[in-house]
């Protein structure tokens, strides 16, 4: 009688845990991001040495940050509203105090030394646009504050620099989807983009 009762007991057991939902953790997730439609507008001012496609949805804003030059004059901001994200624009002539050589140390530091640290990768790539300018895209993996930066050159007059910024806590796996989809507004305006002569100065 009391094997009979233990064997019931174990049965009783076995049942009500086979009943029971098994519960796991949960995977982290992430705030639904609503991508804007493609579309491009052209940059083009008067005075600037360069104009390019942009995003409908962005907006430029010329750069209030001071220098002691005047190479400031031709620098902007490429801003996301939506995604609290900046593309930002530096140029500088080359020649006198921008040398070519310089100007290509810098983009190589600005890249590989301020990010280094926190990258699990850095890759640069050569670049040859449909309108001839060249230049070095660079892909940077990992926590960093920057994924996508550029510099592009005639080597001999123009000598152009971007990088796609967020404010927000660097995160590769949440920034990952908003990344690539503003990777491809980043490629668009480069393989767009071409020089122009400066003819006055620029407009606010």
């Amino acid at each position: 009688m009391n094997k009979l009762i233990t064997i019931l007991t174990i049965l009783c057991v076995v049942a009500i845990a086979c009943n029971r939902p098994y519960n796991v953790g949960k995977k982290r997730g992430y705030y639904r991001i609503d991508l804007p439609t493609k579309g491009y507008q052209l940059f083009e001012k008067p005075g600037y040495p360069y104009r390019f496609e942009y995003p409908v949805y962005a907006n430029v804003i010329k750069d209030s940050t001071f220098f002691d030059d005047r190479a400031e004059d031709w620098w902007i901001n490429i801003d996301f509203p939506s995604f609290n994200g900046r593309i930002y624009i530096s140029y500088k002539p080359v020649g006198g105090q921008y040398t070519f050589d310089s100007l290509v140390r810098d983009g190589y530091r600005l890249a590989y030394q301020q990010h280094v640290d926190v990258a699990n990768r850095i890759e640069d790539s050569l670049m040859k646009t449909p309108n001839g300018v060249e230049g070095i895209y660079f892909s940077l993996g990992g926590n960093t504050a920057t994924a996508n930066q550029f510099f592009l050159t005639d080597s001999t007059r123009h000598f152009l620099r971007g990088a796609l910024y967020f404010d927000a806590t660097p995160n590769a796996d949440s920034l990952g989807i908003v990344n690539d989809f503003l990777k491809k507004d980043l490629l668009h305006l480069i393989n767009t983009l071409q020089w122009s002569d400066r003819t006055q100065s620029p407009q606010p």
